[in-house]
């Protein structure tokens, strides 16, 4: 498989069993989230990893923080959460140490978090693994954010569960190049220009 090959065909999963990966191989991947882009230098990029006992401290605390949102939730939303939790091999929180005192805006700091997430992505499936990149209110509590160690102005902006996909199924259909991609000829009064490269 060609590196374009690998991206064409990356897809989402959230089937995943032992093993993760582990070691050098994990190392690696870690450092591809270290290749995004990353105006003004800053390295905002900042990889939590979850795996062994420490799931079930993650599951816990889930479970609190759920609870403490809404103190009237269903007992099977939380087990589903706790599942998940527990039934993945490794779980990413990444997130981004934000100088909210810099010339570079937030918003740039936390885009180059962003693109370090997807090429943790990619290099899971180069490597012949699998993940899925969830956020949700988990992800937006400041509370657990804090715990993962992301305190104001830093951001947690996902969890990636890892591991080895139960079944390698084949990437959806992709959405058709026409309908997302245009040729700018000049300012357009509304929306975006219908001419599509050949």
């Amino acid at each position: 498989m060609t590196p374009l090959d690998s991206l064409l065909s990356r897809t989402s999963t959230s089937q995943l069993i032992d093993p993760a990966p582990a070691g050098e191989t994990l190392n690696q991947i870690l450092q591809a989230g270290l290749r995004a882009p990353d105006h003004g230098r800053l390295r905002p990029w900042r990889f939590i990893l979850i795996r062994g006992t420490a799931r079930e401290l993650l599951a816990d605390f889930i479970t609190a923080a759920i609870k403490r949102r809404d103190p009237e939730v269903a007992m099977t939303y939380i087990e589903r959460q706790r599942s998940r939790i527990l039934g993945t091999p490794l779980i990413i929180a990444v997130g981004a140490k934000v100088r909210a005192d810099h010339k570079i805006p937030e918003v740039e700091q936390l885009l180059s978090t962003a693109a370090a997430a997807m090429n943790v992505l990619n290099g899971l499936q180069a490597t012949g693994f699998g993940g899925i990149w969830l956020t949700g209110p988990n992800c937006y509590d400041p509370v657990v954010g804090q715990a993962l160690g992301f305190e104001h102005p830093d951001r947690l902006v996902g969890f990636l569960y890892v591991g080895t996909p139960v079944e390698r199924s084949s990437a959806p259909k992709a959405p058709a190049l026409v309908d997302h991609v245009a040729d700018w000829t000049g300012p357009v009064s509304a929306g975006i220009a219908e001419r599509v490269p050949a």
